[in-house]
């Protein structure tokens, strides 16, 4: 007769991540993306949603969100529509990892994600510190309905291209920036837009 105890232990050891030896060791494999016609694939989306020990429909629906755009998972790919800059797509891989993996307390990536009344909280099993996910803030851009040829708006780099500019993602555009670095504030002057792709010039 199987005794119910052991059933509960069995299933509570089974919710609870392995704890890894060395925090240091942990590192999130670098996104290898590449842009296909007008879609761009993320090529090691399953090894790095698998590194994180995170399920695969969550960190889509987060990339998903963060790119404002639709897209699907192909096997072990992830395929975006649209065109987007790869130092973009590693710097929201990036917050996602900072918001749903990483525990502030104690800085290890053994942590699970867990519901408390609607709450959805980030509960570490190395040090057993938990805490509520946070949300980040809507950026404070214009909408990308308002973005016309000749407008001027107010931006925060986000990236760099692979040329060095400061790259943007407002809604769905890719806006470039000249001689620009990720922090910067900046006021630009919409200079030209090319489908998804807008380029602009420094005001001063």
């Amino acid at each position: 007769m199987t005794n119910p105890y052991e059933n509960l232990l069995k299933k509570a050891y089974s919710s609870i991540t392995e704890v890894s030896g060395d925090s240091e060791r942990f590192v999130v494999p670098e996104a290898k993306a590449y842009i296909e016609g007008k879609t761009t694939i993320l090529e090691n989306f399953a090894e790095i949603a698998d590194k994180v020990r995170r399920d695969r429909d969550h960190l889509m629906k987060y990339l998903l969100g963060e790119l404002g755009t639709s897209g699907k998972i192909d096997a072990n790919r992830a395929i975006f529509n649209g065109k987007f800059e790869i130092p973009l797509i590693k710097a929201i891989i990036k917050n996602y990892v900072d918001d749903y993996v990483i525990c502030s307390e104690c800085g290890r990536p053994d942590t699970r994600l867990v519901k408390d009344d609607r709450i959805l909280l980030l509960r570490c099993d190395a040090c057993g510190g938990h805490r509520p996910v946070k949300k980040r803030k809507a950026r404070a851009e214009p909408v990308s309905e308002n973005l016309e040829e000749g407008s001027e708006v107010d931006l925060e780099i986000q990236s760099l291209s692979r040329r060095g500019d400061g790259v943007v993602k407002m809604g769905r555009y890719i806006i470039y920036v000249a001689n620009a670095k990720p922090g910067q504030k900046v006021r630009v002057k919409i200079t030209r837009i090319s489908g998804s792709i807008a380029f602009t010039e420094r005001l001063q």
